[in-house]
């Protein structure tokens, strides 16, 4: 019998008033609504059972929030590279408002003025990877939804634009892992979002993912 493998779950933070509303929200700093409270409690109750040798969370405030709702605030250690994608001129607004001034335009593709492209938030994901790896154990990380697309696209080492195909829910699991050695990363799981509010019924009869449940 071979080692157990590590996993790396990747939890997005909890609704927010932008998330909401479909607004870019990179750096602004908002608190989760009501609802994103109470699915981040919802998350954390899905994560009971796992063991991680490592938390590690974005320093936004809906990160945070959410890390400490589902149970590892005490734990986790703040890393900015976890931080979402700066938008730069984009910050607070909708694609369809994004598209009436800049037709056609693709975050993962085009980035944004005065904000970041893909990979330069690629870069970021590449320190992340490099510090999960060099841990001995499950790693759990808190951070939002663009950042994790582009981090799981680097993880499989795709370039940061390959994040466009990954999609996200708040307050998701996602997990991340390997295949039959550490030399083959593979994802695991992907936008698990059954355990929360007006999604259970949705998810209701879907099969858990082996291997990755506790």
């Amino acid at each position: 019998m071979g080692a157990i493998l590590p996993i790396i779950c990747l939890a997005r933070h909890g609704e927010t008033a932008w998330s909401l509303s479909g607004q870019h929200t990179g750096l602004t700093d908002l608190p989760l609504t009501e609802r994103g409270e109470r699915n981040a409690q919802s998350l954390g109750r899905r994560l009971q059972g796992f063991a991680f040798t490592k938390v590690f969370t974005s320093p936004l405030e809906r990160a945070a929030r959410t890390c400490e709702l589902a149970g590892f605030g005490g734990e986790a250690e703040t890393d900015p590279n976890l931080l979402e994608w700066n938008y730069g001129q984009y910050e607070g607004h909708r694609t369809k408002e994004i598209h009436q001034l800049r037709p056609g335009w693709q975050l993962f593709r085009d980035g944004c003025p005065g904000g970041e492209t893909a990979d330069q938030v690629g870069a970021r994901a590449d320190r992340i990877v490099g510090r999960i790896r060099s841990v001995r154990g499950n790693v759990l990380l808190f951070s939002s939804g663009h950042f994790l697309r582009v981090l799981a696209a680097r993880w499989l080492g795709l370039d940061a634009q390959a994040g466009s195909f990954f999609t996200l829910d708040t307050a998701s699991l996602s997990i991340l892992g390997y295949e039959h050695g550490q030399s083959e990363p593979a994802i695991r799981l992907w936008n698990d979002a059954r355990h929360v509010e007006d999604r259970l019924a949705h998810h209701e009869s879907e099969a858990p993912i082996g291997g990755v449940q506790p």
